[in-house]
Parts: C-alpha cells; sequence; structure tokens
C-alpha cells in the first residue's frame, strides 16, 4: 500500500522508524506513563497513515510509545515485591517440556484465572522447579499439558547482573514470566487432569523418538524435528557455539523457511496436477497460503517458540503480499515482515534472534544482488558468497551479543547449512509425519536422520577442539558496534572502490576495545554478582588474581560457569596470575572447576586443609608485588589447623593510593586476633565484609581498626540467611564507611588510582527498563547503603 506520491505505508522508511522507535524505547532506563505513551501511540499511528512525508517519524513515535506499553505491561504482570518468598496455592498448566535434571525439575507453569489460585499470579505464567530432597525423594511424574495443584514459593524475576553475563530479567520481560521459584510442599501436589494439548504431544513424539532412534544422536534429531533440546549437555553446546551453529538447532527461522518453501512447491505441483484447482484459486495465492500453513505446522511442532513464530509472522506478511497481489520486491517483503513482527510483539527486538534473523537477510539482500545465472556452479558460488557476507556482516553483531566469534563458523556452516538443513531436518520431519499418521512407522526415517547426522558431527567435534575455534573478546563500549557495521558496509563494497582496506580500522574499538586497566601502581576490584558467594578480580596494569570462584551446587547452578568466567572473557582475561580460594566452603570454592576448564591459571593458592586439589598452602607472611601494588597474606599463620571459615586467607591489596582488605569467611574471633597481631596490616581504604554481613563477623573493633572508606557485600537477592544483617550495616556506618551490596547493585567495580577512590555498581553503569531497583526510584538511589 502507498499513497499518492508512491511512498509504501510499510516500506522500508516505515520499517527502520518502527524498529528504531521500539529499539531506543527499550535502550532507556526509563518508562512514560501509559497515558502518555497511548496519546503518543495514536498521534504516531495518525502521523504514520496521513502524513506521508513524515512517515518515518511517526512509525518511529508509534514503535517508541508500543513497545513503551509492552514493557509497561509486561513489568506489570510480574510478582510484587512484597509477595517475595510468600507461600502461594496455584492451579494451572505446565506449558513447556519440563527439563529434568539430576536434583529437579524445571518447567514453565500457566496459572489458571480459577478463584483457587493466589490472586497475584492468575492467568500468568511463572518458571518453577521441583527440587528433590534426599537421594530416595522419587521424581516427580511431570508432563507436558498436564494440570497440577502446587503450592509454591514465588518472587519477581531477578537476575545476577556482571560484565559479560546474560541478562535473566531481561529474558523473562521478553518471555513475559511473571515470576520464578519453586515448588514448596512437594506432599501437597495434586495432579488434576492427565497430559492434553499440543505440548502433551509433542513431549510424545520426543518419547517415540528417543524410543525409536537408541542412539546418542537421538537427541539432535529430538531438537531438529520438534525444538527439544532438553537431552544436549554443556559439550554439545560447546561444540555448537565453537562452530557457530547453534542458530541450526532447536528448528531455527531458517529451517522454517525451508518448510514453508516446501509446502508453496507441493502446492504449485498439485495446481499443475489439477487445472481445475488452478482455474479457481490463482496459483501465487495458493502457494503462499500453502507456505503460511506449512510454516505454522512447523512453529506448532516447536510449541510456537519465539523464534518460529517470528519467521511465522514474516512468512505471512509475505504471503499476505501475495494473495493481494501487491508486488513486492525482496527488501519491500523484508520491510512488510519487521512491521509486522514489531507491531505484534515489539519486545521481540530483546531477543538476539530478531537481530540476527533480519541483520542476515539485510547484509545478503545488499550484498548478492541477482544476477541470473543459473546452474550448479552458479548456486555453489551464491552460497559461498552468502557465507562471507554473513560472517562478515554478522560479526559485529554476533560479539556485541554473545562476547564471542567463531572463527571455524564459515567452513562449519558451508557444511552444516546444506547437509543438516536438506537431509537431515527433512528426514527427521519425515519421520513426525509418519509417526503422527501411524505408530511406528516414523522409526525408520528417524534413525536414518540420526545416522546422517552422524556422519558430520565428528568434523565439527574436531573443529571445536582447535586452538582458535572460538574467539572470545573484551566487552566493548557503546560505539563500538556502529563503527563496525560501518566498517563492514565499507567493506563490503563493490571491488573497485579504493581504501576498502581501511574499513578494518573501524573495527578496532570493537575488536581491540579499550580494557580500562589500571595504570602502574593502580589497582582495580570486580566484585562480581555471584549470589550467596563470593568472587573478586584483582587487575593490575599488567597482572590478574582471581580471589574465590563463587558458589556450586553439584548438577545445578554453577556460578564460576555462569558468572565467573563470562566476566573474565568480558574483561580481556584470558589467563591468570593466580587464583586464591580462601577457604573450601562450596560458595566460595564451587566455581573452580568451571574456571580452571576455561581460563589457564599459573597457580592457586588455599589453606592447607581445605582440600583444594592442585594448590599451595596460603600462609600469613606471604608476599609479592606487581605492578607497584604489594599483596600480603595476613592469616592464616603457619601450622594453623584448617577450622573452615576461621581458617580463611586474608589478603592485603596495598597501592600507593589505598589498601584494600579481602577477609573471606573469618569470624570475630580471628578479626580480633588481626588486629591484635597486624594492626597495621587491617587497616584499609576498602574493606571486603567477612561472611557476607554475617552476625558473627564484622567486631565493632576490627572495624575501627580498619578505618575503611568503603564496605563491600556480596550476597544473594533475598537469600535466606538475611545477609548482611542490620545490625551489621548500621555499624560499619557507624564507622563512616558506605556500604556496597551486590545484590542491591550487581558486581562492583572498584577502582583505586591516583584520582582517588571510585566505586561503580553494574546496574548504575548501565541501568534498564527492567532493573527492579530501576522501577523502585531514581537511579542514583537504592544501589547502596550510605550512612
Amino acid at each position: 500500500m502507498s499513497d499518492a506520491a508512491g511512498t509504501p505505508l510499510f516500506g522500508v522508511g516505515a520499517a527502520a522508524g518502527l524498529v528504531g522507535g521500539a529499539t531506543a524505547c527499550l535502550l532507556l532506563p526509563w518508562l512514560l506513563p501509559w497515558p502518555v505513551a497511548l496519546i503518543g501511540l495514536v498521534a504516531g499511528l495518525l502521523a504514520w497513515v496521513r502524513m506521508p512525508r513524515w512517515r518515518w517519524a511517526g512509525a518511529l513515535l508509534a514503535g517508541f510509545m508500543l513497545a513503551g506499553l509492552h514493557a509497561a505491561h509486561g513489568l506489570a504482570l510480574q510478582l510484587p515485591g512484597g509477595l517475595d518468598r510468600a507461600d502461594l496455592l496455584v492451579r494451572g498448566t505446565v506449558v513447556d517440556l519440563p527439563v529434568h535434571e539430576p536434583r529437579r525439575t524445571g518447567f514453565l507453569f500457566e496459572v489458571d484465572d480459577s478463584a483457587e489460585s493466589a490472586p497475584a499470579l492468575r492467568g500468568r505464567t511463572v518458571r518453577l522447579s521441583w527440587y528433590l530432597h534426599g537421594r530416595s525423594a522419587a521424581r516427580p511424574e511431570l508432563r507436558a499439558g498436564e494440570r497440577w495443584s502446587l503450592r509454591i514459593r514465588a518472587r519477581a524475576p531477578r537476575g545476577l547482573r556482571n560484565p559479560g553475563g546474560s541478562d535473566a530479567e531481561k529474558h523473562a520481560l521478553a518471555q513475559r514470566i511473571a515470576a520464578t521459584g519453586y515448588v514448596h510442599a512437594p506432599a501437597t501436589a495434586r495432579r488434576l487432569a492427565p497430559a492434553a494439548g499440543l505440548e502433551a504431544w509433542r513431549e510424545g513424539m520426543a518419547d517415540r523418538i528417543a524410543a525409536s532412534a537408541p542412539t546418542t544422536t537421538s537427541r539432535f534429531v529430538r531438537a531438529l524435528a520438534l525444538g527439544d533440546t532438553r537431552g544436549l549437555d554443556d559439550t554439545d553446546w560447546n561444540v555448537l557455539r565453537a562452530n557457530g551453529l547453534t542458530h541450526l538447532i532447536a528448528i531455527s527461522g531458517f529451517h522454517v523457511g525451508l518448510v514453508a518453501g516446501f509446502f508453496a512447491l507441493l502446492a504449485r505441483a498439485f495446481g499443475w496436477l489439477v487445472p481445475a484447482l488452478a482455474r479457481r484459486c490463482p496459483m501465487p495465492a495458493l502457494a503462499a497460503g500453502s507456505a503460511f500453513a506449512g510454516a505454522l505446522l512447523y512453529a506448532a511442532a516447536a510449541g510456537f517458540s519465539l523464534p518460529t513464530v517470528r519467521t511465522v509472522l514474516m512468512i505471512a506478511a509475505v504471503a499476505g503480499a501475495r494473495v493481494w497481489r501487491r508486488p513486492a520486491t525482496a527488501t519491500q517483503a523484508l520491510a512488510l515482515a519487521a512491521v509486522a513482527v514489531v507491531l505484534v510483539d515489539p519486545l521481540a527486538l530483546l531477543q538476539a534472534g530478531f537481530w540476527l534473523s533480519f541483520a542476515g537477510v539485510a547484509w545478503l539482500l545488499w550484498c548478492l544482488p541477482g544476477t541470473g545465472e543459473r546452474g550448479l556452479p552458479a548456486l555453489a558460488r551464491s552460497f559461498v558468497s552468502a557465507q562471507g557476507v554473513a560472517t562478515v556482516g554478522l560479526l559485529p553483531v554476533g560479539v556485541v551479543l554473545f562476547g564471542q566469534a567463531s572463527l571455524a563458523g564459515p567452513v562449519a556452516n558451508l557444511v552444516a547449512v546444506p547437509w543438516w538443513s536438506l537431509v537431515v531436518v527433512p528426514l527427521s520431519l519425515v519421520g513426525l509425519a509418519a509417526e503422527s499418521l501411524i505408530e511406528g512407522l516414523g522409526a525408520w526415517p528417524w534413525r536414518l536422520a540420526a545416522w546422517c547426522f552422524d556422519l558430520s558431527w565428528p568434523m565439527f567435534d574436531w573443529l571445536a577442539s582447535a586452538p582458535l575455534a572460538l574467539w572470545w573478546l573484551p566487552e566493548a563500549r557503546w560505539f563500538a558496534l556502529p563503527l563496525a557495521i560501518i566498517g563492514a558496509f565499507w567493506l563490503l563494497m563493490p571491488r573497485g572502490l579504493p581504501g576498502r582496506p581501511l574499513a578494518l580500522l573501524l573495527w578496532l574499538p570493537l575488536l581491540w576495545p579499550d580494557r580500562r586497566l589500571p595504570a602502574h601502581g593502580e589497582v582495580e576490584l570486580q566484585v562480581l554478582d555471584v549470589g550467596q558467594g563470593l568472587a573478586v578480580v584483582v587487575r593490575t596494569a599488567n597482572h590478574s588474581l582471581l580471589y574465590d570462584m563463587g558458589p556450586a551446587v553439584p548438577d545445578g547452578f554453577d556460578a564460576g560457569e555462569r558468572a565467573v568466567v563470562p566476566a573474565l572473557h568480558a574483561l580481556g582475561i584470558g589467563r591468570l596470575d593466580l587464583a586464591i580460594v580462601s577457604h573450601g566452603d562450596s560458595d566460595h570454592a564451587g566455581g573452580l572447576a568451571a574456571v580452571r576448564r576455561a581460563v589457564q591459571s599459573d597457580s592457586t593458592l588455599a589453606p592447607e586443609g581445605s582440600g583444594v586439589e592442585a594448590s599451595r598452602p596460603c600462609v600469613a607472611g606471604q608476599t609479592w608485588q606487581w605492578d607497584g601494588v604489594t599483596f600480603r597474606v595476613l592469616h592464616p599463620t603457619p601450622h594453623f589447623p584448617y577450622l573452615g571459615n576461621e581458617a580463611g586467607c586474608v589478603v592485603r591489596v596495598e597501592s600507593r593510593h589505598g589498601a584494600v582488605l579481602l577477609t573471606g569467611d573469618i569470624g570475630e574471633v580471628i578479626e580480633r586476633e588481626l588486629v591484635r597481631r597486624e594492626p597495621d596490616g587491617v587497616k584499609a581504604d576498602v574493606v571486603m565484609v567477612a561472611h557476607h554481613g554475617s552476625g558473627g563477623s564484622s567486631d565493632p573493633m576490627f572495624i575501627r581498626a580498619t578505618g575503611a572508606q568503603h564496605a563491600l557485600v556480596s550476597s544473594g537477592h533475598g537469600n535466606r540467611f538475611g545477609h548482611p544483617k542490620p545490625a551489621v550495616v548500621a555499624r560499619w556506618h557507624e564507622s563512616g564507611a558506605a556500604v556496597h551490596d551486590t545484590a542491591i547493585g550487581g558486581a562492583l567495580r572498584v577502582s583505586i588510582a591516583a584520582n582517588g577512590i571510585s566505586i561503580e555498581t553494574r546496574r548504575k553503569a548501565q541501568p534498564r527498563l527492567w532493573d527492579a531497583v530501576a522501577r523502585s526510584g531514581p537511579m542514583d538511589a537504592g544501589l547502596s547503603y550510605r550512612p
């Protein structure tokens, strides 16, 4: 549709404005009041439709306001803070495939509107865990599509905030998840109705694939046919990431497009065989409708996951243009699809898949115009060129979204895209269709699909083991992405353009960013947000030290893998000069194994008797210097027995501009002993509050002896211990110290430099509109306890 001047109502300009407006809204740390947003949305839509010359501006305003309304609604759905950890009775349906782990079962639960359910969660979706308590605990027989009555404890979505870490709160908002929690009283849980519906069918089919193709590769067949990735372990995902193949697993948008194209070809063939049908229904309309139907069926098999729904909307937009006989180029079709996706769900822009899919198609349309050549050689050249364009064009987006680049990706995709997409996926879907008609008929296609997949996997496993297969990059500044995109455009310009190699200079801020390293004689600390545990990264000009590695639960959450390793990558630390484990408790040493797997460490110190393997004893008196900064161990003394917390390794870090004291989990007895034995050693400008601010630490005499300006607390948000204790916070306040807590502000960046001591919280440095802190008041409030 276009106006008299020929400006398309849903053209490239309108699409760019709509996407740009929605993106701008989601990047801001605040939201407009909903009445203002509603008025702005109406004004924007009117300008979009009625003012052709300002159509792009109207679309931009409409996108901004629409995204704001959706975000406000999504946040309003979340559980109020006053109900955190309250016992709630809910009735509802398991709406996704339950993930069974050794010690828990995780699942999505859609709460009914019935009067029996807690009012705060009626009609909302929550993410729950059903934990197994004790070795003899029976695993719950939980199936997708079942209705249950459960007593739960839940809270509003809350995640860790660290450099390089994923944002759980953003993901919850995009998924419209109202709360996260766990089944509080498993004995009272009651199944109200057996499994039924689409999700029950998906789980049943997944079980049949596992039974029909009893090889380890059947997990990939389940992923490609049903989007069921529950069988993939960490090793599988590491291989896929190293090869840049995660986009092909779990029913990618590309595969949905292939199915849609296959259905369109079937419709054309059927129309050719039945001419009477072609006379009644125009062939373009028949093909478009069939393509949409095929995409819809495949999306249903995937449980209408967001990537598939996004692709279905794109196909629906293009199919609609064909049915209504609106001439549209490939670029106009892409713009129409973008408009459709944003109008239906502007929060889709919070998903990495949106940017990768649209950016990938846009790059190909711009760089690979049709040449008119036909035949297999031309097709092969086009495919190789497409891989080159995708590699160069999507590299900046991938680095910003994931902090990594797959150097093996171009080679791996040359094999995986045609082999998996044209052989493995069709066989998997043939088995799915056959099994749906006659039970047992899908076994042979599934076995053949698994065998074909097995032929390719050893190659990808070998590529992933190459030293440079996966390239981790430090976190870059905000301007690095636009500069790199400009550089990509310049680099992909026609060959005759002079100065194309100079485009690589624009990539330097992204590929070689400023790591904000301290100068000689200065020191920086990053107290990571690891929940109820501790992990501190200490950097000097040329050295890095890691003090504790965060908590880890067997077969469960591992802060070393989820928080510490991504933070080290984001900080550009590929090798640790020293790792110190304060003591052997799991909330401090649990993440050590994950850190050792990912990052090389020259040496490890730990108290003797702590059980930390491959470590040297941490003993008072040890001292060393790095880049003008002195490190000294104050505790434990030689021959001190291992007593858990009380034997913790206490380290003093001193520069010419200030000192830091890292205390682990020591208690009041050891604190008083340090004051007596090391009166000058405990003096520090910044102190890590011992034992997460428990009532058994932070002795008043010790606090006075430190003379600290800043006290740092590492604790979990809403932890069951109540750390830090209010009395402890009050004692530090009375001494004149400001108390900063990772549970409130996320990771803490402490800089001790020539210009003084500064402390920056992650949530304040990078505020987001979905932050609970941001919604509770001004961004400069609530991020620390102040005297």
